[in-house]
């Protein structure tokens, strides 16, 4: 489910339409154009309409192509701080920037930014059908939260009727000051004000009821709601979760998501450590004279470095132990202690992508084992 800023106007409640699908979708995307950004008040009122899904809520901002990287910064501020005064959540809204078309950019500046961010929101919707039976979850809570509330506010327009004489001017009255007895039951019983319904929409409800025939608070019932929230909803999202990681994962295919990841201009290829992939020759070696030229004053023995004396070069990038760590294992290729010239240079190859930002391989590429070590390797 997608809107863009452009809302027409219609014969029918659009709103109520909106709020419809919002109920029953798993994600909702709003888009923005970032060379022409506004946001209308017809725009406002459906993002108004969309209450209580904030958390199916994300945003893109298309076409960011278009414009400068420093008119961009001043872009997504100001759409953040409009975003912030319509969508009252305390965690922010994620927005995703780029430019979702299949056409040359414009400004090709911040390139890697709009397909980091095209692959972030790829992942987000592949991750839908994972999450499936969570958020179906997350819905009946959203269900009992509103019954329960629902609850106290008949029971309170009931306690306030007259038994005789004066109950339709009574009913004005109680429907006028809703506002009043949401703050009290609000006070009274420790409730969200999230967790209310819409005050206009229920005042318009309220107006063809006769509240003589509300039932009574039901304790009981009540107590079997609370119950379920507070025990058997926790166990219910373990058994969920449980079940979900022992599917086979499921993902969105076709489309947009068609050939993402293949070939060479598959996110991150030929980036990081995944730069050299396609070279016949190592890659390391084109750093490597300059690597040996450290490992040399480090007084080799048996043309090996020991652990400590690795140690201390490699603590000058700065980088946190955790990370050295997985670097050293990733660099003793043949796991004996010591670090050979080729291991040496790799290890500050791996120092080098992480320092520019890239992440670090779960475990060594073919391409990246040393030309000495890559028959070992194998057979190993």
């Amino acid at each position: 489910m997608h809107f863009s800023k452009d809302v027409f106007h219609y014969s029918y409640d659009f709103a109520a339409v909106l709020e419809w699908f919002a109920e029953r979708v798993d994600r909702i995307i709003l888009l923005f154009d970032a060379h022409k950004l506004d946001i209308s008040d017809e725009f406002s009122e459906v993002i108004r309409a969309l209450k209580n899904h904030e958390d199916k809520m994300r945003v893109v901002l298309n076409k960011a192509d278009q414009i400068s990287t420093q008119q961009l910064m001043r872009v997504y501020g100001a759409l953040m701080w409009s975003l912030g005064k319509i969508i009252n959540t305390p965690e922010v809204v994620r927005v995703y920037i780029g430019s979702f078309w299949a056409q040359p950019l414009l400004v090709p500046d911040n390139r890697k930014l709009f397909e980091a961010e095209e692959q972030d929101l790829f992942l987000d919707i592949q991750s839908l059908p994972r999450n499936a039976a969570l958020r179906k979850l997350n819905d009946l809570i959203k269900r009992a939260r509103l019954a329960k509330v629902q609850a106290y506010i008949i029971s309170s327009l009931k306690k306030e009727m007259p038994s005789v004489f004066g109950k339709e001017a009574k009913k004005k009255e109680l429907i006028s000051n809703l506002g009043e007895i949401y703050q009290k039951i609000e006070k009274e019983h420790q409730i969200s004000p999230g967790d209310f319904p819409k005050l206009a929409k229920m005042q318009e409800l309220l107006n063809g009821q006769d509240f003589t025939k509300f039932s009574a608070l039901k304790p009981k019932l009540l107590e079997t709601v609370e119950d379920m929230l507070a025990n058997d909803i926790a166990r219910l999202m373990a058994m969920v979760r449980q079940e979900e990681s022992a599917m086979p994962s499921q993902t969105v295919k076709g489309g947009a998501f068609e050939g993402t990841m293949s070939g060479p201009f598959g996110h991150g290829y030929g980036e990081g450590a995944s730069e050299g992939i396609d070279e016949l020759e190592w890659v390391v070696v084109r750093d490597k004279p300059t690597y040996d030229e450290i490992f040399y004053t480090l007084s080799p023995i048996n043309g090996k470095v020991s652990g400590a004396a690795a140690k201390k070069e490699m603590l000058k990038s700065k980088l946190p132990n955790t990370v050295l760590g997985k670097i050293w294992k990733l660099a003793d290729v043949d796991k004996d202690g010591f670090l050979d010239d080729e291991e040496f240079a790799l290890a500050n190859h791996l120092i080098k992508v992480k320092l520019e930002g890239h992440e670090l391989p779960a475990s060594l590429p073919e391409h990246l084992v040393p030309p000495s070590k890559r028959g070992t390797v194998m057979q190993a």
